[in-house]
């Protein structure tokens, strides 16, 4: 089934009917398009006197083309739901079918079948082959800017057709009324003359309009209606018309965009951290700095942030405490993101590090996907979704509340459901408002504050055993090597059943879930805090995981931009 979802996925990259793409499938759209033009040309031949063996070799080019055609446009309908979730199931493929390229791909190509069912005539056949050149549209970059524009005046477009519906039926009425005196013969209703000055728009293809009104009244109105003919193609051309330049800006904004996109992937160039010698993608970089480095204005850099899904702004005021007076100081923050709610990769570990709050707190999950990397361990990740109103991924009621909360705890239950697995969940302390704490590494086994013991009811944490000798062992060394103490329960309360790890389902998920809350000085500001993240997952290492011998990632040494 696994294998089945990943064809089907390949399958709609191959349909992107994007030709700028690097990628083999752009081969398959080439294809494509040839058939298409190969399709056109046999029918244009076709309407020669050509010898009877030139009419075979078209008939068999008609015959591949249908068949190749025919499985390219069931395999669309198949994948529509990988373009979109609205096509899923039976109704979305119905409703995938009734768009406009849908229509095009089925009357083109199974209305052939229905030669072998109905006797349709030649020319409806032919005619209906010869609408397959509408399918090469898709790939056509002119006709896209066409339907963009034409989509984006829809609204004004309308209003004025519906302006000269309107004036056109009064006018109609007053020509009625003069009109119908002097010849009652030809205006002898109301019809009659809606008729006569909606033909004068189309040409009078039925000749409505041969007797021309005789009364000044009548050419006043015929005037009035040759005004609004002109404005019947005019008005909307003229919004087409700015649509498509509109368009056009909008495209070469997105092109500004992406390219500063990738100026703002290189800013994010991974430095030499000295204490541990890994490389490492800057937790943050500032407005300014990003304007010194790659001469973008803050216009461009918050259209960048704006448009990308891996780029977020921060203020890092929230990264200090009351007492420190911080003053507002914006940055941008780099993240990796694989799964709609941001970042999930299962790496065989027992244990498994659990980065809630990535999104709301800043450089957390910078923190926390280092951490994870050097021990070797589990790492999923909330990078995406609003700010406000803010939905927790880390404390909440039901996980049904914000769209991709019940995918993430799904996969966090795939990670930490394996025997003997431990979850630990870095957040932050003393920043955004808090006021300082003595200590700087605050641990929780899910507990009431102030319980600074290893018993409890409803705890996290089930072998306490194996917990205490790994929190006495850890705060031991972190006092050591950096001078930073720690506390057990102190200042954070955990008791709540609102804490996501008493939201796992019936016999799934860690029974063992370990909270660490660090202060932002010493997982942000902290010269020192990738040795920090190392300290703490080597003595993961050592406490949960000690049956197997582990290297750090290569990945940590590569000298690359962004993760």
């Amino acid at each position: 089934m696994e294998r089945i979802k990943q064809f089907k996925h390949q399958l709609g990259r191959v349909f992107d009917t994007n030709l700028d793409t690097k990628q083999w499938g752009n081969y398959v759209d080439y294809t494509i398009v040839g058939l298409i033009v190969l399709s056109t040309l046999s029918v244009f031949i076709s309407t020669f006197d050509i010898s009877e063996g030139c009419e075979r070799v078209l008939h068999v080019i008609d015959i591949v083309t249908v068949i190749i055609f025919t499985i390219e446009v069931s395999l669309r309908i198949w994948t529509a739901d990988v373009l979109s979730p609205k096509y899923k199931g039976f109704w979305g493929r119905v409703r995938y079918c009734l768009t406009f390229y849908g229509m095009i791909d089925i009357l083109s190509t199974y209305t052939f079948y229905l030669a072998f069912v109905f006797p349709l005539p030649y020319q409806v056949l032919k005619s209906l082959r010869v609408v397959r050149v509408l399918r090469i549209f898709r790939y056509m970059r002119s006709f896209r800017l066409l339907q963009q524009a034409i989509t984006s005046k829809s609204k004004e477009i309308l209003i004025s057709l519906q302006v000269l519906l309107v004036v056109t039926l009064m006018l109609s009425f007053v020509l009625f009324f003069y009109e119908h005196e002097a010849q009652p013969e030809t205006f002898d209703n109301g019809m009659t003359s809606v008729l006569w000055a909606f033909a004068q728009y189309i040409g009078d293809p039925g000749q409505f309009a041969e007797t021309p009104p005789v009364t000044p009244v009548g050419q006043v109105v015929a005037f009035a209606v040759g005004i609004l003919g002109i404005a019947l193609f005019a008005i909307p051309a003229g919004l087409v018309g700015a649509g498509f330049s509109e368009t056009l800006e909008e495209e070469a904004h997105k092109e500004t965009i992406r390219k500063n996109k990738e100026k703002l992937h290189r800013a994010f160039e991974r430095k030499l951290d000295r204490p541990t010698g890994f490389q490492i993608v800057p937790q943050h970089l500032s407005i300014c700095d990003l304007q010194a480095r790659i001469g973008l204005k803050v216009g461009d850099i918050l259209d960048v942030v704006d448009e990308a899904y891996d780029f977020r702004l921060i203020n890092l005021a929230t990264t200090q405490t009351i007492d420190e007076r911080p003053q507002d100081k914006l940055a941008v923050e780099h993240f990796i993101v694989n799964k709609p709610y941001g970042y999930y990769i299962d790496r065989g570990s027992k244990v498994t590090i659990i980065s809630p709050s990535s999104l709301a707190d800043a450089a957390i999950g910078n923190f926390s996907y280092y951490l994870a990397m050097i021990g070797g361990f589990n790492y999923i990740s909330r990078e995406l979704g609003e700010m406000r109103p803010y939905k927790s991924y880390y404390s909440f009621d039901d996980r049904q509340v914000e769209p991709n909360l019940a995918q993430y705890m799904e996969d966090l239950e795939v990670l930490t459901s394996r025997p003997g697995s431990w979850t630990l969940t870095p957040l932050v302390a003393s920043g955004a408002n808090e006021p300082s704490y003595p200590t700087i590494f605050h641990f929780s086994a899910g507990g009431v504050k102030g319980d600074e013991s290893f018993t409890g009811n409803n705890l996290i944490v089930q072998d306490m055993e194996a917990y205490q000798a790994f929190y006495q062992d850890l705060t031991a060394e972190l006092e050591q090597r950096f001078e930073m103490t720690s506390d057990h329960q102190r200042y954070h309360n955990l008791s709540s059943p609102r804490l996501f790890a008493r939201h796992f389902s019936e016999g799934r998920g860690s029974r063992n879930n370990i909270v660490l809350r660090i202060a932002w000085s010493a997982c942000l500001w902290d010269s020192r805090r990738i040795a920090i993240a190392k300290t703490i997952a080597d003595s993961l290492n050592r406490h949960f995981e000690s049956d197997i011998d582990k290297e750090y990632s290569p990945e940590l040494k590569i000298k690359r931009s962004g993760y």
